[in-house]
This record gives C-alpha cells, sequence and structure tokens, in this order.
C-alpha cells in the first residue's frame, strides 16, 4: 500500500466510541484535543525531529523476563523496516519507578490477553514514566495496538505519567533514543512518516458491537444481471475497509435497467479498463437493491492500494450536487452490516470516501456528505 495515500487519507480520525483507533497527526490540532494530550503532541513532535540524525543515545531496555511478562502467543512476523511510528498515550496507570511499572506492564498484558483476546500485550515497547523502555512484543513481532496499521507501524505506548500531564522529561528522553535506534538499526524506514498518535487505552478495549443483527438486504446475483464469467483473485481474510465510490454516468431507479447499467459498466471495465471483471464488490441503486459485483470474497480493481482489504461499494450515478434517495442510502448501510454480521468485514472496519485515499471526485460531494454522519466514518 502507497505510503502517501495512506499518510494523506487516515490522519485525524474519530473519537473512541466509534473507533479504536483514534489516530491523530502531529500536524493536526483540534478542538476535541485536550491540552495534555496536545502537550504530549507538541513535545514529541519537537523531540522527534531530531531523531533523523544518527544514534548516540542510550537507553535502558526492561526485557520481558525481568518484569514478568507471561507466554506470548504471538508469531506474525513483522517485515522491517516499517513506514510509520505509532505513538500511544495510556492514562490512568500511574508509575514513576521501576518497580511500579513493572507492576502496570505487566497488568496491562493481562489485559490484553484475558479481557481483549489478543495474542500479548499490545505494543511493540512501552516508555515508563521511570524513563525506562519495556520490552512488548519486541521489533520483529506484530503488535495489536492499531486496526490496519500493526503489519506496517511500530507501536510505542506511554505508561506512567500523572493525570493531566505529558510524560516526563526522562521518558521523552527514552521515546527519543529509541526511535533513533530504530531507525538505526533499519527497524524503522530512516523516511518515516512523523508519529501519529493514539490518545487513550480504552481507545484500544475490545469494541463489542452494539447494532443488533439483522436480515441483510436482498443481492441481486451476478446470473441474474447476465454477468461475464470471470477468474479474479481471492479475499484471503476479512475487509478492514468500506470504500464507497459513486460509478458517474446514469443513475438508474427501475431494476431492470439497473441490471443493464450493471452489466454495461462490467464490459466497461473490462474490455476498455482490462480488469479482471467489474471492479467493485457490490453496487447499489436507487431502486434500493444491492446487485453483486465481485462479491465477498473476491479482490476488486475499485481502489489501488486497498482492493485486497477493502471491500468497495458503488452506488449507480454521479452524486456531486444531489444525494442518493433514502432506499440506497439505507440499503448500503444494510449490506455493510450485513457484512460485520457475516464475518466479511471486521467490526472495528473504517469506512471512508473514494476521494479520501485517491485522487478522485468520487463519490461526489453530495454522497460525501452523507457518508460522513455513517458509523466509522473516517476522514
Amino acid at each position: 500500500m502507497l505510503v502517501w495515500l495512506l499518510f494523506s487519507s487516515i490522519l485525524a480520525l474519530g473519537h473512541c466510541d466509534d473507533s479504536p483507533n483514534l489516530l491523530i497527526s502531529n500536524e493536526s490540532k483540534t478542538d476535541s484535543i485536550g491540552n495534555d494530550f496536545q502537550s504530549l503532541i507538541d513535545n514529541i513532535t519537537l523531540l522527534l525531529k531530531k531523531v533523523k540524525k544518527p544514534y548516540e543515545g542510550s537507553f535502558q531496555m526492561i526485557p520481558r523476563s525481568e518484569w514478568g511478562a507471561g507466554a506470548s502467543s504471538c508469531n506474525t512476523q513483522l517485515r522491517t523496516p516499517v513506514p510509520y511510528l505509532i505513538i500511544h498515550h495510556i492514562l490512568g496507570h500511574e508509575c514513576h519507578e521501576k518497580g511500579t511499572c513493572q507492576q502496570v506492564v505487566k497488568g496491562l498484558q493481562e489485559l490484553h490477553i484475558k479481557t481483549n483476546g489478543w495474542c500479548d500485550v499490545a505494543y511493540n515497547f512501552l516508555i515508563g514514566d521511570d524513563g525506562n523502555v519495556y520490552e512488548g512484543v519486541g521489533w520483529a513481532i506484530q503488535g495489536t495496538h492499531t486496526v490496519g496499521y500493526n503489519d506496517k507501524s511500530l507501536g510505542f505506548a506511554f505508561v506512567g505519567s500523572v493525570a493531566g500531564s505529558s510524560p516526563s522529561a526522562a521518558a521523552l528522553a527514552a521515546a527519543e533514543n529509541l526511535t533513533s535506534f530504530a531507525v538505526f538499526r533499519d527497524y524503522l524506514s530512516s523516511n518515516y512518516i512523523q508519529p501519529l498518535f493514539v490518545q487513550s487505552e480504552s481507545c484500544l478495549a475490545s469494541q463489542k458491537s452494539t447494532v443488533a443483527k439483522k436480515e441483510c438486504p436482498d443481492i441481486i446475483p451476478r446470473s441474474s444481471w447476465g454477468a461475464r464469467e470471470t477468474y479474479c483473485a481471492k479475499l484471503l481474510e476479512p475487509a478492514k475497509y468500506v470504500i464507497i465510490i459513486h460509478t458517474a454516468g446514469h443513475g438508474c431507479n427501475v431494476t431492470e435497467e439497473c441490471k443493464i447499467t450493471v452489466q454495461n459498466i462490467q464490459s466497461f471495465h473490462m474490455d476498455k479498463m482490462d480488469f479482471c471483471d467489474i471492479s467493485y464488490n457490490f453496487l447499489v441503486g436507487e431502486d434500493g437493491r444491492v446487485y453483486e459485483g465481485v462479491g465477498w470474497d473476491t479482490e476488486g480493481s475499485h481502489t489501488y492500494g486497498y482492493n485486497d482489504i477493502g471491500l468497495g461499494i458503488a452506488f449507480i450515478g454521479l452524486f456531486t450536487g444531489t444525494p442518493p434517495n433514502a432506499a440506497a442510502l439505507k440499503v448500503a448501510q444494510d449490506l455493510i452490516q450485513c457484512a460485520v454480521d457475516k464475518g466479511y468485514l471486521i467490526p472495528d472496519y473504517l469506512l471512508v470516501g473514494h476521494s479520501d485515499v485517491v485522487n478522485t471526485l468520487s463519490p461526489g460531494q453530495a454522497l460525501y456528505d452523507k457518508i460522513k454522519t455513517w458509523p466509522h466514518f473516517k476522514h
């Protein structure tokens, strides 16, 4: 996935109530950020401007055996150097000396394994307010700190600072040296994206869906709209993103017209664009029906860099000035919930507009204004 693409599209996400990854760029200053957290961002931003010079410092690493780590079942390797550094600030776990910080880290591991059901403590490393660095899953293993980023980032967590304050000078110095060391040893790209921040441990709690399961909408199958037989790559795991698109061109509000439109879109994508099939996973008409594109388990061709991790849902028509009708909007939301219920989409998915991740007018401003109000939307 292109680094610039993600960086430009997933900064400044929503609230913890909506999603477990509240990411805020070091360039994003909003009124919703508390003064203490903004202070943390300012301090780390200034500090990390220095870490791309050659590593010259030192830090005290407390290994897992010393802080009493329990057994880990994590085994997914992290391909380094990674392009992202994600900084977490964990509130409500104050510690200022080694013994207390060791207990805090051990308690977090127990929470993450026993309550959240993860394979280990979520972070690659934790930085205590005592100025020590505590080994989490380490350099070589993927953490579980930030949905959508675990395979491409290092997750560092500050623990132990007084509520309402930034980490101590000793903790900030340890973070500087740890980051500089990561670059020096090629664990972190020397061109890494300046840190993304996650505000609170509560953002990482297991999120149980509060939306009651409902019947999935009727989906017009490929055979019904006359799809050509194709062979495309399969999606190997549940999607992490929903990408809302419009097809442009004419809309449709009569089912037979929509079928013809979908058939024409497939022909254009295959014959003119040289795609393996129609590019979308599903299409939505203003007749209030969902049309099967490549479906749940096949990789689309809708968004470069996201096709293997995202479901592309395309509204049939052009929606720059007028949004789709209520029937189309409702059936699309029902389809997304159906994807979660059936395991095709992770519960903590992110929903974005096509223009958030590609330089395009899609999905049109009128439709974009609608999806901004939907659950899990992230600009």
